[in-house]
This record gives C-alpha cells, structure tokens and sequence, in this order.
C-alpha cells in the first residue's frame, strides 16, 4: 500500500482534531450493526477507537485492528483490545461474530479483493459485515481543487490523491466474490463541516499523497491555504457508502 493510499502514518493529534468528525458521525453505522451483549466483533480500521467504544458499551466483546500504532496506543488508552496488523494481512478464522468497518476500507482499496477474503474468512457462518466508507464521487470538488493546485505548482500527480470509492454495483461485486450474500447498499450525499478548515483536512488526510509527489514540508501550509482558496467551502463533499451483508450458513 502506498503512502498515499494508507491511514498508517498518521498522527493521533492530528487525526483527534481534523479528523473528529469521522467517529462522530459514526453513530448511525453502530446503530446498523446493531452490536449484543456477549457477540465478538472485529473492527477493521478500528483508528484511536472513539467509535469503538460505543460498540463495546453495548456489551459486545470487540478487537480492533489497524496499521497505525500511534492510532492503537490511543484506542487501547481507552480500553480497548487491539491488533496492530494491516486489514490484508490478518489470519482470522470463523472467530467473531460480526464485523465493522467505518470509514477506513476506502484507504485500503488497493488489496480490495484480499480484505473482502480476509473479513469473510474472520466472521463465522451466520455472521453478518456491517460498515460505511467513501462512495462513487467522494470529496470529487474538494479533490480536484488539491489536484489543481499540485499541478500548478509543477508536481505529476499521477494517479492523484483520491482512494477507492466504488459504486454500489463495484462494491457489492468485490463482496459478493468474496462469498458474502443479503448485500444491501446505499450511496449518499454526507456534505461535512470541515471543523478545522481544509487546511486541517489536507494535513490530516493527505499528508501521505502529499509524501508520494514530493511535496517538502515547508511547503505544505502554503499550498493548503491555496487549497483553501481554490475550493472556498466549509464542508467537504462526502458521498458515503453504508452497507450490510451476511456470510452464509
């Protein structure tokens, strides 16, 4: 996985402030899983574990795995049981319950097809995979604002700073392949106050594409407040993605 395309390097301050918004608006992700007293659960990008928590006040036995150690150390600060392993690469086998997943399968689109393999072969028969993430069409002002002003400055963008946000028919085909059944999904628009300004969004979330062109530090509050400039809206543009599934009997 690319810097670009990973949530591995981010830093826990960071992502607190800028990035509070992604558990807060977590709730009703909770709500659809629907978590009971006494289920195991897998949280895949569990992150710093603010929306984690409310799975476990439900009684529910959760692990939470993610590739961010900063990000672990301040989820297990909080209690929780975690796992610092990339979503990819973890060997669970008919272990949980159920399965979440918020706002994080869209950083590891790259291994799509392997995480799909992964999350089924985790989850017993039965068992159902609930989660949201980033749809067809995400952030797509907010980005072509960030990719314009790279370009202008002299960077190669490349295959620039989105991620995997697949259509419901894309999505639904990579789990279906993977041997899930029942998927239900829905895209929506999700406009979302940036708290910290798009400044605070590009330095929380594309720090790491940022690493990937070459952009040094220096120059990145500058090229931020351009950023700014060039797409002069307190919100981004998110298009969220909510989903169900069941692994069959």
């Amino acid at each position: 996985m690319s810097a670009a395309a990973s949530s591995g390097h981010w830093k826990a301050s960071d992502y607190a402030g800028a990035g509070a918004f992604v558990p807060a608006l977590g709730a009703p992700v909770v709500e659809l899983l629907a978590p009971k007293a006494g289920e195991r659960i897998l949280d895949v990008g569990c992150g710093d574990g603010a929306l984690t928590v409310g799975i476990c006040d439900a009684g529910a036995d959760v692990l939470g795995i993610d590739p961010n150690a900063e990000l672990l150390a301040v989820a297990e600060g909080r209690g929780l049981e975690t796992y610092l392993v990339p979503a990819q690469s973890m060997q669970f086998e008919s272990e949980f319950d159920a399965a979440f997943s918020n706002a994080a399968l869209h950083w590891i689109g790259a291994h799509r097809d392997e995480v799909a393999k992964r999350i089924f072969a985790a989850i017993k028969a039965g068992g159902r995979f609930v989660g949201e993430m980033g749809g067809e069409g995400n952030i797509a002002g907010l980005l072509a604002a960030i990719e314009a002003e790279a370009r202008a400055r002299g960077y190669k963008v490349g295959k620039g700073a989105s991620n995997w946000y697949p259509s419901v028919a894309e999505f639904s085909d990579t789990y279906a392949r993977a041997g899930f059944t029942d998927i239900e999904a829905e895209l929506f628009d999700r406009p979302t106050p940036l708290e910290e300004g798009v400044e605070g969004w590009i330095r929380t979330f594309r720090s790491g594409w940022l690493d990937t062109i070459g952009m040094p530090t220096e120059e990145r509050t500058d090229f931020a407040v351009a950023v700014a400039q060039r797409w002069p809206h307190d919100f981004a543009d998110y298009k969220r993605l909510r989903f169900a599934m069941r692994k069959p009997n």
